[in-house]
């Protein structure tokens, strides 16, 4: 065991495992606690991406474009281009190409929070959090937090909903919903067995893709702020053991070396749970 007072490699990385909250969480579904580090994080980055969209659109001329404008106009035509290869509907892809580009460039800047060193925030925050009376604990990454990852699937959900319905009409999904995949029967007995279990899997599918949606980020952005922590604690032993200065360079490797393979991997979270949606909500504009 440790000594009393002293600060285990487990105990430091509980700290940085624990939300700041509104209260403490007495059952482990209970939806009344809200994470106040995600929601805070994720809607300034939310709003720092709007703007600079915003900015990018009026900032935009027929001319030769700045690197600014060239690296917007990339990303619009990027997500264009796939908007246009999974929903044929025109009209729709006037709401969904945005909405799509926008989530793209959120989501980047939600897991680009993990590229920040681990303690640099958490440290401010421990210097004047409590002194302002509030809780010591923070944590930056929105997308390593399951309900903001779920929120954001569940939303991808209701969307899903929304078309099925505007484009099919209520009477045509309810139809789809009883009669695929497995289709339907001239005999009532069977028809309503085979209603009853097309609707049983189309509700599993549904489920299954949200589910699936949001812990494939969660997961990707939970594991390689492990990963940070980790590296962090190499530079921890560097500075208190007398011979750490292997485990300083140590440090400065693997957390290079994650750094740089991280960029790679929080695009392509990104990029991922952006084409996801867009398939899902082009399944929605099809009939089975």
């Amino acid at each position: 065991m440790a000594a009393e007072g002293t600060l285990t490699a487990g105990d430091y990385i509980r700290h940085h495992l624990v939300h700041l909250t509104n209260k403490k969480q007495e059952s482990i579904v209970d939806f009344s606690v809200i994470n106040i580090d995600s929601v805070v994080v994720s809607l300034t980055l939310g709003i720092l991406v709007c703007f600079f969209l915003w900015r990018a659109a009026r900032q935009a001329t027929a001319g030769v474009p700045g690197r600014f404008q060239a690296a917007v106009e990339i990303l619009v035509e990027m997500v264009e281009n796939q908007a246009k290869s999974v929903i044929h509907n025109a009209q729709s892809r006037k709401l969904i190409a945005p909405m799509a580009l926008t989530v793209f460039c959120w989501i980047f800047m939600m897991n680009f929070m993990d590229m920040i060193p681990v303690d640099l925030l958490p440290q401010i925050w421990h210097s004047a959090g409590p002194a302002m009376g509030f809780k010591d604990y923070l944590r930056v990454v929105p997308t390593a937090d399951l309900s903001t990852t779920l929120g954001l699937s569940v939303s991808v959900l209701l969307l899903c909903v929304f078309y099925n319905i505007k484009i099919k009409g209520l009477g045509g999904w309810t139809h789809e919903l009883v009669t695929a995949p497995f289709g339907t029967s001239k005999n009532p007995v069977w028809a309503l067995l085979l209603g009853v279990v097309n609707f049983l899997m189309q509700m599993i599918e549904f489920v299954a893709k949200t589910v699936s949606h949001g812990m494939r980020l969660f997961g990707n952005m939970f594991a390689g702020e492990l990963v940070f922590m980790l590296i962090a604690l190499l530079g921890g032993y560097a500075a208190l053991s007398l011979g750490g200065g292997l485990f300083f360079v140590g440090h400065l490797i693997a957390g290079t070396v994650w750094t740089l393979f991280h960029i790679l991997v929080i695009t392509l979270q990104a990029f991922i749970f952006m084409m996801l949606a867009l398939i899902y909500l082009g399944q929605a504009h099809d009939a089975h």
